[in-house]
């Protein structure tokens, strides 16, 4: 039987039953890709806008975040991490896929 209530450490993570700064469970959780990356440009859902969407990257929740401002500062527009995938407002394909093969990715054009 595991703690039911201590305020001692904080929250606690639900998986491993550490607290949310030690939990190892989320950590080991590296999304896997196929070593494609894949840059789209989509405007469903969107209300007619733009947005360049980069998904396929294998790298952890901090290194996606710290792509992602290098991305959006490149192309001197905002966006989005969300769930794996970077969102950059505008079309910036082309511009992505120069930064990102610079990088040592290896991009692909997707959709349309």
């Amino acid at each position: 039987m595991g703690l039911v209530y201590s305020t001692d450490s904080g929250r606690m993570c639900p998986a491993c039953r550490q607290s949310v700064a030690s939990c190892a469970c989320k950590a080991a959780s590296v999304p896997l890709g196929d070593g494609n990356v894949r840059v789209a440009r989509e405007t469903k859902g969107r209300g007619g806008k733009c947005v360049t969407v980069v998904k396929g990257l294998a790298l952890d929740a901090a290194a996606l975040a710290a792509l992602g401002k290098q991305l959006r500062t490149a192309c001197g527009s905002g966006g989005t991490v969300k769930d794996g995938v970077i969102e950059v407002q505008g079309d910036h394909c082309d511009l992505i896929m120069d930064v990102l093969t610079k990088q040592g990715h290896r991009p692909k054009r997707a959709g349309g």
